[in-house]
């Protein structure tokens, strides 16, 4: 697809999605506002699997930290919902660096073992702590205000989201397209090499988890007011099993493929629910089945810079033609 197709299919998308509240019922709505959320959360652990390559199976506390730390502050000390915002991502990348500083030097499987620990830890202490409303939650989350209209509704939650998931899609493929990405992906290849090369494995990896952290915690903070109450269960082992499906099945380091893989996540067992109970299985099956073919995801990056090289060896070839013919016309002169 050329540049200038890329764009206009990006600007449809987007009048599409500013649309869609005005063309679907309640029901699809909220099917889109989750939707979106995983876009989100998806894209925060791209950065940290896609690109630094770190396997993160706790992702979903980030997501707790930055609910909870929005509900205590706007139910205990009756903070704006604006202002909760910045401290609880201040908060998610504080404990990303206390968490990640000893964790990040291990790798593969004993990186993934301490990143569910990690997870594990988080619920229970929102389930024994008082602050944190200890089993049962916190209730009563107040509605965010901008000047006088207060955001309520479905739309309205919609809208905010859909602003949050376009700003770290963007933000996450700056991220990737920059030199820190391109340092993340060399540590993701070959960590030694990357090492060999001067690169500052630690400090890059720990740079990953803590801007993935940030990421997720804007999604707990919008999610805690969406709500208006948040309870340890909604942030379990499950729910960062299910971030992570969306990043493997849409493919690792894609922004499209990851978008693709949030929103099919969430869609297909919406769309299998008229067959009740053996919904799960055939979505299961069909992970399967998709695994086995595409074993890169449904739009790996792989694609995406296999193309970029295409393209670049074609104009690498019409250059060497052009060079040639200029050759020629001068040896004939």
């Amino acid at each position: 697809m050329r540049p200038s197709q890329n764009k206009i299919g990006i600007v449809l998308l987007l009048v599409a999605l500013c649309l869609l509240p005005f063309l679907s019922n309640n029901y699809w709505l909220d099917v889109a506002t989750l939707a979106l959320f995983y876009v989100v959360l998806a894209q925060g652990l791209n950065v940290v699997v896609g690109f630094a390559g770190l396997l993160d199976l706790g992702y979903a506390a980030f997501f707790a930290v930055g609910a909870y730390t929005t509900g205590i502050l706007m139910t205990v000390f009756h903070w704006s919902f604006w202002l909760t915002l910045p401290v609880a991502m201040l908060c998610a990348a504080i404990v990303g660096v206390i968490v990640g500083a000893p964790t990040l030097r291990l790798r593969s499987d004993y990186l993934a073992i301490v990143t569910l620990g990690f997870g594990e830890i988080i619920r229970i202490l929102a389930i024994n702590l008082e602050i944190t409303g200890s089993a049962s939650g916190i209730y009563g989350i107040p509605r965010p205000s901008i000047g006088g209209y207060v955001l309520s509704g479905q739309m309205d939650f919609y809208y905010l989201i859909l602003i949050v998931a376009v700003l770290a899609v963007l933000a996450v493929r700056r991220l990737g397209t920059s030199r820190l990405g391109r340092a993340w992906m060399y540590i993701r290849e070959d960590e030694d090499a990357a090492e060999a090369m001067g690169i500052n494995r630690i400090r890059m990896k720990l740079l990953a988890y803590s801007i993935g952290a940030v990421i997720g915690s804007m999604a707990g903070s919008i999610f805690a007011v969406k709500m208006s109450a948040i309870a340890p269960l909604s942030f379990s082992f499950t729910q960062s099993i299910m971030i992570l499906l969306a990043v493997v099945l849409g493919g690792l380091g894609s922004i499209p493929g990851v978008v693709l893989g949030a929103v099919l996540v969430i869609a297909l067992p919406e769309l299998l629910r008229s067959v009740e109970d053996w919904r799960y299985l055939i979505f299961g099956a069909a992970l399967v089945v998709m695994m086995l073919f595409r074993p890169q995801g449904l739009w790996p990056a792989r694609y995406e810079s296999t193309k970029a090289s295409r393209s670049g060896a074609k104009k690498a070839r019409k250059g060497d033609d052009a060079d040639v013919s200029l050759d020629v016309e001068k040896y004939n002169a």
